[in-house]
Order: structure tokens, then C-alpha cells, then sequence
């Protein structure tokens, strides 16, 4: 099966989950995004991955989501490749979403499994099918069971895989025999990247090309080098970098995300540790937990 955008869309190494800024007030903070992807390009990071979960995408007015993916295209200009989330659990929503991806010049779309409505793998193949018709630009499934409970199985992947516009998958599972089994069903050139930043490395020794990653927000160098160092053959610098950034992961994920690592963030000067409700203000043992990891890992004098 031939993917004629996979080849021109260079998908590696580490890609992050942008946080959205916002002010006190919970307002966008489109001053404070800008200089943050200004910020994380310069860092030398792979790849820009606008309103994802971490970038607070279910709390975003339609209007905020689109700007945020402007603003993302806008400074990056072509240096790094933008993959824009386009998610919706209405398949017409995010035909819309990946529409204005396009044409706000984005490389790709991230689109998440339907959430809440659970589909059917079949719903989930007419879903997909359905956008990458709609929208010629190269499309990467993210499967993440744990926040949309379904699972795209890797037989529904290798029918979706078969769509020239559908070119990988961000996968979320932390199964690393998933990725196995999904390359038997997908093909080699289909473009997996891991979702989980704790098996970011392990991920691709069984076909990974990288991480689209949450503590790529607040250690984007470390991350890039990480990915960086196993392509280049050094596993046991890849292997360091790991050790080192591990207290980082967990505590990012100490509590549901983005809420630590936008706290993070704001240690950093990198925007407020604001988050729209729900999401709560992290608790204090958690703040200290960051806070800690960020000094350990050296990110943080």
C-alpha cells in the first residue's frame, strides 16, 4: 500500500502536546503561545502538535481551537511540521476541524477515537473513512483507550491504513506489543508514534519513530536529544535520558494532565498554571511533586 504523503510528511523523534496558555482570568493567551512555540522550536524540538488533550481542547470554544492552530502554523513557518488536533466524538465537527487545519496550512491532523458515544470498530473505519475523504491532508489516528473507551483494534487500523490520507497513529495504549502487531496489519511505512511519554524509547525498538510527548513541554531539548540519540544508534545516551527524565514523566502524570505540567509550565515562566474547569487547581503535595522533579532532572535551578 503506498502512502503519498508519509513520504513527504516527516513524522520523528519528539513532537509535543502543546499546553494553551491563558491569562488568570482563563482567557487564551495567544502572546504567551506564540513565544512558547517560538520557544520550543528554538529548544530544537521535532514537531508541534496544537489542541490535543493537553492543550485543553474539550474546554476550547470552536473559535479558540482554530486560532490556537494559526497562531501554531503562523510562528512555526514551516520549521518544524505542525500536526493539528481535529478531534471530535461528531464526525461532522471534525471534518470541520480538519478542514481549517488545511487551509490554516497545518502538515497533518490528529484525530482521537471518538470519545463518550463508544462506536463500534465499523463506526470508528466509517469515522475515520468519512474525514479523510472529506479533507485531503495526511491524517494520524490517536487510539487512547483510557480517555475514550474504545480501543481501535489493529485489524480496523490496517483498512484505515489503506486510505491514502491516513498515514499513522499516536498510540496511547502503552501496550508495546500493539505497535507490533499493528505494523504486520499497517505496513512499514505507516508512521506510529508513541502517546505515552514513559514508553517514549521502548516504543521504538518495536517500530516507533518517536513521542508525541507531555513532558516535551517543559524539557523539550532533553526529549528531542533523547529520540535523537536512539536514531543515531546511542542507545545508552538514549538510555540516560530516560533515567533522568522518569521522576519528570511521573509527576506529570501524578494527577490528570495538563494540570501539572501547565504548572510546570508556569515554574518555567512559560505562561500561567491556569486550566479551565473542570480540570481543579493541582493539589499542593502535587505542586511540590513537580516542582521537585523539575530540580532533579535539571530543569529547574
Amino acid at each position: 500500500m503506498s502512502h503519498t504523503h508519509s513520504q513527504a510528511l516527516r513524522l520523528q523523534g519528539s513532537l509535543t502536546a502543546l499546553i494553551t496558555p491563558m491569562r488568570a482570568d482563563g482567557s487564551l493567551d495567544e502572546r504567551a503561545f506564540a513565544d512558547f512555540v517560538e520557544w520550543q522550536i528554538a529548544e530544537g524540538i521535532d514537531g508541534l502538535v496544537p489542541v490535543g488533550t493537553t492543550g485543553e481542547s474539550p474546554t476550547l470554544s470552536h473559535a479558540e481551537h482554530k486560532r490556537v492552530v494559526e497562531i501554531c502554523v503562523e510562528v512555526a513557518r514551516g520549521r518544524v511540521p505542525v500536526v493539528a488536533g481535529a478531534g471530535s466524538n461528531s464526525t461532522a465537527e471534525a471534518i470541520d476541524f480538519a478542514h481549517h487545519a488545511k487551509k490554516a496550512g497545518a502538515d497533518a491532523t490528529l484525530v482521537v477515537t471518538p470519545y463518550y458515544n463508544k462506536p463500534t470498530q465499523e463506526g470508528m473505519f466509517l469515522h475515520y473513512t468519512a474525514i479523510a475523504d472529506a479533507v485531503d491532508l495526511p491524517l494520524i489516528i490517536y487510539n487512547i483507550p483510557p480517555r475514550s473507551v474504545v480501543d481501535m483494534t489493529p485489524e480496523t487500523m490496517g483498512r484505515l491504513a489503506q486510505h491514502r490520507n491516513i498515514v499513522g497513529v499516536k498510540d496511547a495504549t502503552a501496550n508495546l506489543a500493539r505497535p507490533l502487531h499493528q505494523r504486520a496489519s499497517c505496513g512499514a511505512d505507516f508512521i506510529q508514534l508513541s502517546g505515552e511519554d514513559h514508553t517514549a524509547l521502548a516504543f521504538n525498538a518495536v517500530g516507533g519513530l518517536g513521542c508525541i510527548s507531555v513532558t516535551a513541554n517543559i524539557a523539550p531539548r532533553l526529549c528531542a536529544e533523547m529520540q535523537r540519540a536512539w536514531r543515531e544508534g546511542r542507545v545508552c545516551d538514549a538510555m540516560m535520558i530516560q533515567d533522568r527524565l522518569l521522576p519528570v514523566h511521573d509527576a506529570m502524570f501524578c494527577e490528570t494532565s495538563p494540570g501539572p505540567v501547565k504548572y510546570a509550565a508556569s515554574l518555567l515562566g512559560k505562561g500561567t498554571d491556569f486550566c479551565r474547569l473542570p480540570l481543579a487547581p493541582v493539589a499542593a503535595s502535587t505542586r511540590t511533586r513537580v516542582e521537585a522533579a523539575l530540580r532533579g532532572a535539571g530543569l529547574l535551578n
